[in-house]
């Protein structure tokens, strides 16, 4: 894992007279990775203000100023696409396509264009999904809300990814595959599996969006959340591991902590999670021994989670000092330091009699959060951090580094808050729903536990604001970064042009 020192340009080409820069025989695509990059951050943004707004609306409904295309119902499915597959999957190609490009010294295969496809492909599917979204038209599943003709765009284009990102890895000119790549290719071969069982559905007919499932009943919910559970495990985990294996080495400067660790880690999380979707459904209908399964795993998918987590955190062993004057490094090493607190959350709450608490509450979406916050979110602001002053050539690295430390300490404060906010009106949900008088009937009405959320629903929308903020910030960081580089080649050009014309 070597650096260039020019960024996209072969080491040692000729220079040009007028630049003085090398000449433009480029050695890996990088064009493709500064437009990933950008639209993850456009994304984000508009994924993140969705978030707060309709968190808003649950503390204060008269926000929804009766406007259909903007009820919590309408924008909820705009929001968790955005932010999983507008900012979280965009990162992901973006990340990908550089390390493997990076690690394997090779460009990626099939020229510029197929990676364009994939790029305009993800785009206008991620962008006409939420459109149709805010029209009222879903499939009504979880994280997969795409209508029909959609779920089949989006197969074409991860095919696509497919071949670019194994074709590169094939054309490699190393012998060994980094542990990225490993984790990289997982996402995308388990995620094209998830999407197409999942999606499985009998359309009402060709001119129409709407569909039928393939499955009915009990079937279709276990179908459904064998491919929930693992769109966090592959996409906004497995995906996200990769991205941290190469970024944290880097940003550290030192070598993995331990090698053999992190293929044991790979092998026994992608064994493991593919078990364990049916904890979402304790208490339901489906077989007991089902749900009993699925805890067993998640119980025990908790040693290859912590492995990982525990293998990225030692990385810093010899270089704690980092933290004191790296704010990139801060971000990684909270991102982990979530990532071991949600992977040992999660299996508590698959616990049967916890779940039996926690089931149907807003415990389980703080959970939810502290993982897709604490961990994906931070992990990628990171990386991305480490990755744009040198996809831009920016020597000195990012315009600010006290606005880094400003977005960190905002992003930390937006999850502590999001988070223990959820903990104590899920917690106290589920208490009250529980709670019987001494007569045999309910303690509490169900308008009385609404009343109870009030209050943590205003300190969760006033997070969801703090981390909001802070990723307008790293914006804004972003583009002065951009646009310093492209003020210093002008200045560069202008002043060689004036030496060649003495």
């Amino acid at each position: 894992m070597t650096m260039s020192t020019t960024a996209g340009t072969v080491a040692g080409a000729q220079a040009n007279p007028v630049t003085g820069k090398a000449a433009a025989v480029e050695q890996y695509n990088y064009d493709i990775v500064k437009k990933f990059a950008i639209m993850s951050l456009v994304w984000g943004v508009l994924g993140m203000f969705a978030g707060v707004w309709i968190a808003s609306e649950l503390a204060w409904p008269f926000l929804n100023f009766d406007v259909a295309e903007i009820t919590f119902g309408r924008l909820r499915p705009v929001h968790t696409t955005l932010v999983i597959f507008g900012f979280g999957g965009s990162a992901l190609f973006a990340t990908s396509y550089y390390i493997v490009q990076r690690t394997c010294q090779a460009r990626l295969w099939g020229g510029r264009w197929l990676a364009e496809f994939t790029f305009w492909g993800w785009q206008v599917g991620v962008g006409a999904g939420v459109l149709l979204y805010m029209m009222g038209f879903t499939q009504g599943r979880e994280y997969a809300e795409f209508v029909w003709p959609l779920d089949i765009a989006i197969t074409v284009v991860w095919v696509a990814y497919f071949l670019v990102f194994t074709m590169t890895l094939v054309k490699r000119s190393q012998p060994h595959i980094y542990v990225a790549n490993w984790f990289f290719m997982a996402f995308i071969l388990a995620t094209a599996l998830l999407h197409i069982f999942n999606n499985l559905a009998v359309p009402v007919s060709f001119t129409s969006l709407e569909s039928y499932s393939l499955f009915s009943g009990v079937q279709d919910a276990m179908t459904q959340w064998w491919y929930g559970h693992n769109a966090v495990g592959f996409f906004l985990t497995a995906a996200f591991l990769g991205m941290m294996y190469y970024f944290v080495p880097k940003q550290a400067g030192r070598p993995i902590y331990s090698y053999r660790l992190s293929i044991v880690h790979f092998w026994a999380l992608s064994f493991l999670y593919m078990w364990v979707g049916t904890h979402h459904l304790h208490w339901t209908a489906i077989p007991d021994w089902t749900s009993t399964l699925a805890a067993t795993f998640s119980i025990l998918l908790l040693l290859p989670s912590w492995g990982g987590m525990i293998n990225g955190v030692m990385t810093l062993s010899g270089a704690w000092d980092k933290l004191r004057t790296d704010p990139i490094i801060l971000f990684m090493i909270t991102s982990l330091s979530f990532y071991g607190m949600s992977t040992f959350e999660g299996p508590l709450m698959s616990l049967k009699s916890v779940n039996a608490l926690s089931h149907y509450t807003d415990w389980t979406v703080g959970h939810v959060h502290s993982g897709a916050l604490g961990w994906v979110a931070m992990i990628t602001f990171g990386s991305f951090y480490h990755l744009i002053p040198r996809l831009w050539g920016v020597a000195k690295g990012m315009h600010s580094t006290k606005l880094i430390y400003v977005h960190f300490w905002l992003a930390t404060i937006g999850i502590v808050l999001y988070i223990s906010s959820l903990w104590v009106a899920g917690i106290g949900q589920g208490l009250m729903l529980r709670a019987f008088d001494e007569y045999g009937n309910l303690g509490y009405t169900f308008i009385e536990t609404v009343t109870f959320m009030h209050l943590p629903y205003v300190v969760r929308a006033i997070g969801g604001m703090f981390f909001l903020a802070g990723i307008i910030l790293m914006v804004y960081n972003v583009y002065m970064t951009i646009a310093g580089a492209k003020r210093s080649v002008e200045v560069d050009v202008t002043a060689r042009s004036a030496a060649v014309a003495r």
